[in-house]
């Protein structure tokens, strides 16, 4: 017979577990309410610290008697609560982001399943006899038993769902003896897989505290308003255990005052008309605080202050509608996350995301794949994010068994499934925040999902049902896809939803930030305003989950899945974010930031100096805003203005006039432009007076710089040849040629070697996260990596007034068939300028080619000390063809190691468009690069093949010189690392290409 493990029974979700309830903290007086400080409350101790730790193979191994206050522990070693033990020492670290770590069996795991003992101890001075004392575990995984003084407790799992048990009985006074068993398997685990670390332990706060028996056990919180969204009924279900008590509710607004005063019996709801109150929003996340206090005869028992978002959340047609308005989800996903403590995090930790997210526009969070620790939630109705709460339920590896509804679809797995939902509603269900309640993700569908949204609409009709896997919307009440792609020749676009869906659409994820990308954001945001049931979206994801890590000198860098031994892996597909591990915000975010901007500032007339202002944001006027106007004569800032701002209603537009300064006194090859600075009128509890919110930057005068130069007569300039080089002279300079390769093969000025060795044409660039499904084609179909030169013919000569050197070459990647035929000139004047022209015919078996190039360009090598770079184009920061939207046209100046992006895993970066001058130098010489058609740049310490070798960071090693690309075209980014790839209109081509530009050595 065999005995039947605890862990592997999915019937079994608990043992003596309090039934869920609202998370919310109970006081003894008003005073102490206001307070809000848990050292105020009747009893509280935070039961965070050093454990005692034990860390076993199996749960077979623990000792017998583990859990007695007389076994001796003191040999044990001590761990830190709250923590992931794989981040103390113990265990493996493994990341996958599909697979299950043993074979599919459920409910079983593997007998090797790692278990860890944990003690501590605790004193209680006095033990009141009217009170509950209660055990919080706000997260433990995957399954875990708790012991007190000899006695077993409970038994819970759900690993990232509240966990109370009531010790009254068992408490003595003096000191306590805590045990809590840990196993990192659990039939639970099969509900779990989500694309994270796998990492267990207790890793969320430990908490004892004790209620009144006859206070509140559970209360319910609801708003409704009328049919013109003016008044309001406030209701409140009180649940109790007790009778005869009665509960006084207030309810205050912002500023202490009292907005009504009821009182009636606790077993009585509540309901309560409320004229005209502020409404909640993301944009005006307004609170009132409901007081409750309990009463028992004329004893006063407790406090409860609970904060009220008065929002309501519905359905009407095919959009969904908070306070009557069909909003826009400007949203990301959000995973707990620290670079060294795993999933642990704090309040702090939580609210610096939140706080960053509002400074970058982002109106909405999910929370991928769990509910988060009960912070997140009062934080975001505080700061205003809206928020999908999403149950901790992923069957993610049943997809490869051909039967991916397994569990989803196994009524013997019913109770498992309710259950999360169950307990998740429970303990969030008071927070405005929370418009959806998500019933889990990428688990497919069937029964026990039906089940699930059956008790989400029964228990709470105020919230929608969200959840993607639902894929023709049978039960949800929005219609949720992820990465559908913009264009396609088969796959279902998003274009085809707008025209299709009867019900609201969202994209619970798109927009795959891993790496450099994505690119595409703008045309997703396009079609969320252009329908109004095209609701938004949330971007994949918030957080690169690198592993913090030192190499042998002391350098931080971030480790990823294999680093760690751990098979199978995903490599670094959880280097997916818009942070990076240490908070640094990625490009990506820099740009999400500016697409998802509250007021659009477009050109109508730049000439008459008329824009237009549209406003995007779904409540509120562009009252908070103010607008500066800056004008630059490039990089000089000449004239400032405010300006003032319209009246312009959500999702209107107005047009304003504005005056450029010196407008007949502009100077030949400068550039002029005008900044549309938003920034916050008023502080916030989020920023800043000042803090900018948005910039937009047009061009509104510019002569641009021709390369049509006359030098000086070519009696300057004189050459010598030999053994195959052609050295052409002048005064200043020296350009020194190679006849074999028809190249510059460097150039010195004022005897400083410049560039080291010159143009060649270039298609590769370093792969980028996004390039994973292309990649082997790129390698080994088209070898992209692997070009070859035919040089066809060279020819020099001295003209009158230049030296003029013409090469021929025929450039193809190993064993193809397409190539370019290339037509080189060089032009050599007097005082060392040297003008480039290149001609790139698209030849040989075209249908062969592939159907985007990396890049189409020239690479130099340029002197090391030539380390300050400068430029007219794009930036600040680095910019793509379809990931520009934040970049705007000016001069820049930054050091050459600021211009190299420092991805967690190396792959290109850096570039910046639309430049009609570059310039690398020091305080000595310098490389001036200038065109008349724009040009991309970029200049790293490092070759294409040092990013594409390195693993991380710390392996890439500085070239003793510095890589100037000058390209023609860069190929887009994409987001097909998961979703869209690079849409049509920004992919590099085979096809004919001229590329110009002169060289200046100063």
């Amino acid at each position: 017979m065999v005995n039947k493990k605890l862990w592997e029974d999915n019937h079994t979700d608990s043992i003596n577990r309090m039934e869920p309830r609202a998370h919310f903290t109970s006081f003894p007086s008003e005073i102490d309410a206001k307070t809000g400080e848990l050292g105020h409350t009747h009893f509280y101790q935070k039961l965070n610290g050093r454990w005692s730790f034990l860390f076993l193979d199996a749960p077979e191994y623990s000792p017998q008697d583990f859990y007695k206050t007389s076994y001796d522990y003191t040999s044990w070693d001590t761990i830190e609560v709250p923590g992931n033990w794989q981040r103390q020492g113990y265990g493996n670290m493994h990341y996958s982001d599909l697979w299950y770590n043993f074979p599919i069996i459920p409910p079983y795991v593997p007998v090797e399943n790692p278990t860890g003992i944990y003690r501590t101890t605790f004193d209680i001075d006095e033990i009141q006899t009217d009170y509950q004392y209660i055990l919080r575990f706000q997260g433990v995984d995957s399954a875990f038993e708790v012991y007190l003084n000899d006695t077993f407790i409970g038994y819970s799992k759900g690993a990232r769902i509240q966990s109370e048990f009531d010790l009254s009985d068992q408490l003595i006074t003096g000191k306590n003896m805590l045990t809590v068993r840990v196993f990192q398997w659990s039939d639970g685990t099969y509900l779990e897989d989500q694309d994270m670390w796998w990492l267990s332990g207790i890793f969320r706060d430990v908490e004892l505290f004790a209620r009144p028996v006859v206070g509140l056990y559970d209360f319910t919180v609801k708003t409704v308003f009328d049919d013109d969204y003016h008044h309001a009924t406030l209701i409140v279900h009180p649940t109790v255990e007790y009778k005869g008590q009665n509960i006084h509710y207030q309810l205050e607004d912002n500023d202490g005052n009292t907005i009504f005063q009821e009182e009636q019996d606790s077993r009585e709801s509540l309901v309560k008309k409320v004229n005209n109150p502020i409404k909640w929003s993301s944009e005006d996340p307004y609170l009132y605080t409901l007081a409750m206090t309990v009463y028992s005869g004329k004893e006063m028992v407790e406090t409860i202050h609970q904060q009220v978002g008065f929002r309501q959340v519905e359905v009407k047609g095919n959009t969904f509608l908070v306070n009557g308005v069909a909003i826009n989800l400007k949203g990301v996903n959000r995973h707990d996350y620290h670079p060294l403590k795993g999933r642990v995090t704090t309040k702090e930790d939580v609210e610096a995301d939140i706080t960053l997210m509002k400074k970058h526009n982002i109106n909405a969070v999910r929370t991928a794949h769990y509910p988060n620790a009960p912070c997140l939630y009062e934080l975001c109705d505080q700061y205003g994010l809206y928020v999908i709460d999403e149950a901790d339920l992923e069957c993610h590896g049943f997809e490869l068994t051909e039967d991916y509804k397994w569990l989803a679809d196994n009524l013997d797995w019913e109770e498992a499934f309710v259950n999360r939902l169950k307990r998740t509603l429970m303990r969030d269900k008071n927070h405005p925040s929370i418009i959806m309640w998500s019933l889990g993700n990428e688990s497919a569908f069937g029964h026990n999902f039906r089940k699930m949204a059956e008790y989400a609409k029964a228990t709470d009709p105020t919230r929608l049902v969200h959840y993607e896997g639902d894929f023709e919307a049978e039960v949800t009440d929005v219609y949720s896809t992820m990465y559908t792609w913009l264009e396609h020749d088969s796959k279902q676009t998003m274009d085809q939803i707008a025209s299709s869906t009867t019900k609201p659409h969202i994209l619970c994820e798109y927009g795959h930030a891993m790496g450099n990308g994505p690119g595409n954001l703008k045309e997703y945001q396009d079609i969320f305003y252009k329908y109004d049931h095209m609701q938004g979206g949330f971007i994949w994801e918030w957080f690169d989950h690198g592993i913090e890590s030192y190499s042998d000198d002391g350098r931080t860098y971030y480790k990823y899945g294999g680093d760690f031994g751990d098979e199978p892996n995903n490599g670094n597909f959880c280097i997916d974010g818009l942070l990076m591990p240490d908070r640094t915000p990625s490009t990506s975010l820099k740009e999400y930031k500016k697409v998802i901007e509250p007021v659009e500032t477009r050109a109508f007339d730049i000439r008459a100096g008329i824009y237009e202002l549209v406003n995007r944001l779904d409540f509120n006027s562009l009252d908070d805003y103010q607008l500066t106007c800056q004008f630059y004569e490039d990089d000089k800032l000449v004239a400032e203005k405010e300006q003032v701002i319209p009246d312009i209603q959500p999702g209107n537009a107005a047009n304003i006039v504005i005056s450029y300064p010196n407008a007949k006194q502009t100077k030949p090859e400068i550039r002029y432009t005008v900044h549309f600075t938003y920034t916050l009128k008023r502080a916030t509890n989020w920023a800043k007076a000042g803090f900018e919110v948005t910039r937009s930057v047009f061009v509104y005068d510019e002569a641009i710089p021709t390369i049509n130069y006359k030098g000086a007569d070519s009696g300057n300039i004189t050459y010598v040849e030999e053994n195959g080089l052609v050295t052409v002279s002048g005064e200043k300079f020296k350009v020194t040629f190679d006849k074999v390769l028809g190249q510059i093969l460097d150039s010195t000025y004022n005897g400083h070697r410049i560039i080291e060795q010159g143009p060649a044409f270039n298609l590769w660039r370093a792969p980028i996260d996004n390039d994973m499904y292309i990649l082997e084609d790129y390698r080994n179909d088209y070898f992209l990596h692997l070009g070859h030169d035919m040089v066809r013919d060279v020819q020099y000569e001295l003209k009158k007034d230049h030296f003029e050197w013409r090469m021929r070459s025929l450039y193809g990647t190993t064993n193809n068939s397409w190539y370019y035929d290339l037509a080189y000139t060089y032009k050599v004047f007097a005082d060392g300028k040297i003008q480039v022209a290149l001609e790139g015919i698209a030849s040989g078996r075209k249908d062969n080619a592939p159907p985007m190039l990396p890049r189409i360009g020239v690479q130099m090598r340029v002197n090391r000390s030539l380390d300050k770079a400068s430029w007219r184009g794009l930036g600040p920061h680095e910019n793509y063809t379809d990931s520009c939207q934040s970049a705007y046209p000016g001069v820049f100046h930054k050091h050459i190691d600021d211009l190299f992006v420092n991805y967690v895993k190396p792959q290109a970066n850096g570039n910046h468009m639309d430049c009609d001058w570059v310039c690398l130098g020091n305080d000595s010489i310098s490389l001036h690069c200038k065109a008349d058609k724009r040009i991309n740049f970029s200049a790293l310490r490092y070759e294409d093949a040092d990013l594409e070798k390195a693993k991380h960071t710390v392996d890439l090693q500085e070239r003793d010189y510095i890589i100037l690309h000058i390209d023609q075209q860069q190929n887009g980014l994409g987001s097909n690392s998961c979703g869209q790839d690079q849409l049509d209109k920004y992919r590099c081509k085979f096809r004919d290409f001229t590329l110009e530009f002169e060289l200046s050595l100063k």
